[in-house]
């Protein structure tokens, strides 16, 4: 998951069991030890960065008027390419009577640790597992698939590590006391075309991501998909909340904003702007980050990074802080896949100012410190949004990088990608999730899929 810039906690194995760590770990992935009450190691030397360019290769957006606090779109006339029946898309009108209202935030699963022992937890597979009945809406209660979903109802009180114990209300064993799987270790959701899996991986004690996938219609009936994904900046405090507050608040901005006519880039803008300050919010809970029990404790304000994207009246939108990523790959697998977004991060500040190449900055430690988040305490917050025309079939694939890391240049992606991706999204969510659990899983793995479909000029006529 996406870590800011801080210092290593300079162990090498966790004080409470013993297990291997990494340099930017926060808490032990095998037993959910908190590292950062443990005296900080020597200080290292500043690493000054440098700004980050503008490689991004898109169309540039018409300004927009000086007074205006809404984001610069690009609009459908002014993009290459027809609509699905070969005709130059009708320009819709776009809305500037103001921002969208930060919805409320639900509570999002309260927060926990795996403890470590005896026994160890078996990780979620998205490929056995059995889908549930999707709820009205993923920010509300998310839709969970157990790892052990082929048990009886009977066995759903013992213990998942002993098989002997039963489990208390506070989610641990009586008997061994092993905290059992939580609804977020597997999630996974379908609206409409659109579908996302999310799984806790096979390292991390707790599942920070989120996520939200949607459908609605225009003011003109014709249909939007959407879908919002967020990784829980690990460094900071409550994580988890931070993205599910961010992916709820995000999808209700734009389940608001689009069938009353807002531009879908607009309206994505807006969004990204309502989810940061349901982040915002949470740093302004008193007693939320347990700083009156444990007065060494690391206490960054909530944070996380998000992605979304949009596909409605024949433009994909698709707009992000941090560096969770959106693909595009087109159904003809002879067509070049492209990278629709351009990390928030320190590698990419690199390769950007032509320090490294992309290889030597991904393999550099800090290369996933990010530059961008949402949060209390981000620098400046700055959504990026862009607007595409595609002239073919394909899906966007919308993800954290516990699935990028598996899978990162836009060929990777292709290639891993399902060829019926477009048809059976919630299926080819569950192959990427577990490629990356093939891969080794080392962090929580999220992925939404939403297809973008042109009709051929002439289909359906007589």
């Amino acid at each position: 998951m996406s870590q800011k810039p801080k210092p290593s906690h300079g162990l090498a194995a966790c004080p409470g069991c013993a297990e291997p760590l990494e340099s930017g770990d926060r808490f032990c992935g095998a037993c959910g030890y908190d590292l950062s009450a443990v005296p900080a190691a020597g200080a290292e030397p500043d690493r000054p960065t440098v700004a980050i360019g503008t490689p991004v290769t898109w169309p540039d957006a018409p300004p927009r008027d000086p007074g205006s606090l809404s984001t610069m779109t690009q609009h459908p006339g002014d993009l290459p390419g027809t609509d699905s029946g070969g005709r130059d898309l009708p320009t819709m009108e776009v809305r500037t009577d103001g921002p969208v209202p930060a919805p409320e935030t639900p509570p999002a699963p309260a927060a926990g640790s795996v403890t470590g022992g005896d026994f160890e937890l078996a990780a979620p597979d998205p490929r056995t597992a059995v889908q549930a009945d999707p709820p009205p809406a993923f920010a509300q209660e998310p839709a969970a698939t157990p790892a052990a979903t082929a048990a009886p109802a009977s066995s759903a009180a013992l213990c998942v590590a002993c098989r002997a114990g039963r489990v208390d209300t506070d989610g641990y064993c009586e008997n061994c006391g092993h905290a059992q799987p939580r609804e977020r270790d597997h999630m996974e959701r379908e609206a409409g075309p659109v579908a996302a899996v999310s799984d806790r991986g096979l390292r991390h004690h707790r599942n920070e991501d989120a996520f939200a996938v949607s459908t609605t219609t225009l003011p003109d009936g014709s249909p939007a998909a959407l879908a919002i994904v967020c990784d829980g900046v690990s460094s900071a405090t409550r994580p988890d909340d931070a993205s599910a507050a961010a992916a709820a608040a995000a999808d209700a901005s734009l389940l608001a904003a689009l069938p009353r006519g807002t531009h879908p880039q607009q309206a994505m803008h807006e969004a990204i702007v309502a989810a940061a300050e349901a982040v915002n919010s949470l740093a302004e809970e008193p007693g939320q980050d347990g700083a009156e029990h444990d007065p060494h404790r690391h206490r960054n304000a909530p944070a996380c990074t998000i992605v979304g994207s949009i596909v409605a009246d024949g433009l994909l939108v698709v707009g992000w802080v941090g560096d969770s990523r959106a693909y595009w790959v087109p159904n003809d697998r002879g067509t070049a896949s492209v990278r629709l977004t351009e990390d928030d991060s320190w590698a990419a500040q690199m390769v950007a100012a032509g320090l490294m190449n992309e290889a030597e900055a991904y393999a550099d430690e800090r290369a996933h410190a990010i530059t961008g988040w949402l949060g209390a305490d981000s620098y400046e917050l700055e959504p990026h949004t862009a607007s595409f025309k595609p002239d073919h079939s394909g899906v966007v694939v919308v993800c954290t990088d516990g699935l990028w890391n598996y899978a990162e240049g836009p060929e990777d992606m292709a290639r891993v990608v399902p060829a019926d991706a477009a048809d059976r999204p919630l299926h080819s969510a569950q192959v990427l999730v577990g490629h990356a659990l093939d891969g080794g899983g080392h962090d929580n793995i999220t992925v939404a899929l939403v297809p973008f479909t042109v009709t051929p000029q002439g289909a359906g006529s007589a």
